[in-house]
C-alpha cells in the first residue's frame, strides 16, 4: 500500500496514526496539493490522504477521505481494533470522529480565509472567520464535557475516537497557538497529554 499525503495535514496524520497502531507497513509519498494537481489522477477531489492499493486503478484501487481509509485499514489486522463492529459503541466512536473532523474543517476554513494568497486583505471576511472559530470553540467545549473523568473517549479502551480528538486539538497547537484551549478545557488537556505520549503520536507530529 502507498499512502499519499503531507506532513502537516491532520487528516493524513489520523491515517498515519491508525496505520501505526495497527502495525501495518506502507509506503508514504509526500504530495503538495497546493503546488500541483497530480493527486487528481487518483482522487478527483484533489485532496489528501489517498491510499493506493496494489493492482488497482483510480476509484477501484485508490481510497480517499480519511474516514473511508481508516475504516478500511482497521479491517486489515486484528491488532488494536479501533472501530467497534456494531451497536452504540461503534456509533459513539464515529460521532467522536465526526466531531474531531468537524473541528478541523472549521479551523482550516478559518485559516484559509486568513492566509490564502488568492484573497486581498479587503476581501477577507472577519465574520466568516468568527463563525468558523465559534464552531471550534463549541467543539472543544463539547469534547471537554463529554470526556469528564473518563480514561478514554468511548468505551473502555483506546480507539479511533481518541485518535480523532488528538489530531484535532494538536492541529490547533500547530496552526492556532494563541488559542488557550488547555486553560479553558482541563479534561481535554489531560487526555491529550496522555495521547501525545504514545509513540504513534510522537512519530507523526507535524514539523516545527
Amino acid at each position: 500500500m502507498k499512502l499519499i499525503g503531507s506532513l502537516t495535514s491532520p487528516y493524513v496524520r489520523k491515517v498515519r496514526i491508525v496505520m501505526a497502531e495497527k502495525k501495518l507497513e506502507y509506503q508514504f509519498a509526500l504530495e503538495d496539493v497546493w503546488a500541483n494537481d497530480d493527486i487528481v489522477a487518483l482522487n478527483p477531489l484533489g485532496k489528501v490522504p489517498c491510499l493506493v492499493m496494489e493492482g488497482g486503478d483510480a476509484i477501484t484501487g485508490a481510497l480517499f477521505d480519511s474516514r473511508v481509509i481508516v475504516e478500511y485499514v482497521d479491517t486489515l489486522s486484528p491488532v488494536g481494533k479501533l472501530i467497534p463492529e456494531r451497536g452504540r459503541e461503534r456509533a459513539e466512536v464515529r460521532v467522536w470522529e465526526a466531531l474531531g473532523d468537524g473541528l478541523l474543517d472549521a479551523a482550516i476554513l478559518a485559516r484559509l480565509e486568513q492566509t490564502w494568497v488568492g484573497r486581498s486583505a479587503e476581501q477577507r471576511s472577519a465574520a466568516w472567520i468568527d463563525r468558523q472559530m465559534d464552531k471550534v470553540s463549541a467543539s472543544l467545549k463539547s469534547m471537554n464535557q463529554s470526556l469528564g473523568e473518563k480514561l478514554w473517549c468511548a468505551g473502555s479502551h483506546f480507539s479511533l475516537a481518541d485518535i480523532s480528538l488528538g489530531c484535532a486539538v494538536s492541529y490547533l497547537d500547530f496552526r492556532f497557538p494563541a488559542i488557550d484551549w488547555r486553560g479553558e478545557q482541563p479534561n481535554l488537556a489531560r487526555h491529550f497529554d496522555k495521547l501525545a505520549a504514545r509513540q504513534s503520536f510522537i512519530d507523526t507530529a507535524p514539523p516545527n
